[in-house]
């Protein structure tokens, strides 16, 4: 394709995530365009390709109710200049990454603009709040999508969509090396090993760490030469945890890691892990699990009572079925989450099957199918 003046792709990211996935797809455009122009907002992995941002990317990145709220005025002010800033610069082509409740209104501004608009990575429209997706069909001309099911929600709702697969099957390989994994780990390769992953926010562990050690030492009790690992997020979630197994009345046989989840992942037998998207890291390893996962009672209800999908877990999710046994709020007790784990540790092949068939489908060099899609968006010839 030949033009006048180079091509001038804005991108925004609002957390590490994101910064990940811009920076693939920022990658995989350089490559069939050396003299593109990147401009808008991402972090130090977009930068590195070129991204010539805005402002850090750090002052997207709140969670939670009252942080956003204390944060509003500071967010709508820099999503404001953001619009105003594209239209003048006239972009090719925009591209918002995640962070729906800030991205999708610059993409329906922008593309009233007449500025070319994508978004990549769904939002859980097809679960709840679907009505969103009349914004999405007004503000975007097209949706890139990481998982098939999401596409085809789109399909039925009329919006233009391109599944591209998913990075993480992109760089996680088919097979992993679990004796490897274990020698590092200082394991021996006879130890029946379990992943304890209670999540990575401060909520989650307060919530699940202490009913996954209270199921760890029941599965002790039945399988004594049992051995635990768990990657902790960051230095809090550390001394959260340790804190925990302080308090327990007998100790665990457990080894806290800071971060190092796929090494985890690689070298245990099975998982019980929080609701999420290390399901998918474990699936992607091919190691059978049991999902659990606790809300405050009063969000729950509301949850429970907005939620359409008939399944929470990714692996349920992408497979249609429920291929992993999911435990949720008062369903998730010790004794349940140790009898729906204990047979997996021997017969784990009836959801690692599955989970194969899975990774084959999700491995379709996400970044260039990305790429790709984008730039027939910006030609005129997508399809």
């Amino acid at each position: 394709m030949s033009r006048a003046a180079p091509l001038k792709v804005a991108l925004v990211a609002g957390e590490a995530s994101g910064d990940i996935l811009g920076s693939g797809l920022m990658r995989a455009l350089k490559h069939r365009h050396p003299d593109i122009q990147f401009i808008g907002v991402g972090g130090p992995l977009m930068e590195a390709e070129g991204m010539v941002s805005y402002f850090p990317m750090e002052r997207l990145a709140v969670m939670g109710l009252v942080e956003v709220l204390g944060r509003l005025r500071e967010l709508l002010g820099k999503r404001k200049a953001l619009i105003a800033t594209l239209i003048a610069e006239r972009p090719d082509v925009f591209i918002g990454i995640d962070a729906p409740d800030f991205t999708l209104n610059i993409e329906l501004k922008l593309r009233q603009a007449g500025i070319r608009t994508v978004h990549y990575v769904s939002p859980s429209v097809w679960a709840w709040r679907q009505k969103r997706v009349l914004k999405i069909r007004q503000g975007c001309d097209l949706m890139l999508t990481l998982f098939p099911f999401e596409a085809r929600f789109y399909q039925e709702q009329g919006v233009p969509v391109r599944f591209v697969g998913h990075p993480l099957a992109d760089t996680i390989a088919l097979q992993s090396d679990r004796q490897g994994a274990r020698a590092e780990l200082g394991l021996a390769a006879s130890d029946a090993v379990v992943a304890l992953m209670p999540g990575s926010r401060g909520g989650e562990v307060g919530r699940l760490g202490a009913l996954f050690f209270e199921t760890a030492q029941r599965l002790l009790a039945q399988r004594p030469e049992l051995r635990f690992v768990l990657p902790c997020a960051n230095a809090e979630r550390r001394v959260q945890l340790e804190a925990m197994l302080a308090a327990l009345p007998q100790p665990l046989p457990v080894t806290l890691l800071d971060g190092r989840s796929h090494l985890a992942l690689a070298a245990c037998d099975a998982v019980l892990i929080a609701s999420g998207t290390a399901t998918l890291e474990a699936l992607l390893y091919k190691r059978p699990m049991v999902v659990a996962y606790r809300l405050s009672g009063l969000t729950f209800w509301i949850l429970k009572r907005m939620v359409s999908s008939p399944y929470v877990s990714l692996p349920n999710l992408l497979a249609q079925r429920m291929l992993v046994p999911e435990l949720l709020q008062d369903a998730a007790t010790p004794e349940a989450l140790a009898q729906a784990l204990l047979p997996l540790l021997q017969e784990g092949e009836a959801q690692t099957s599955g989970f194969a068939q899975i990774h084959h489908t999700l491995r379709r060099d996400a970044s260039n199918q990305a790429a790709e899609a984008v730039l027939a968006l910006v030609d005129g010839t997508l399809q």
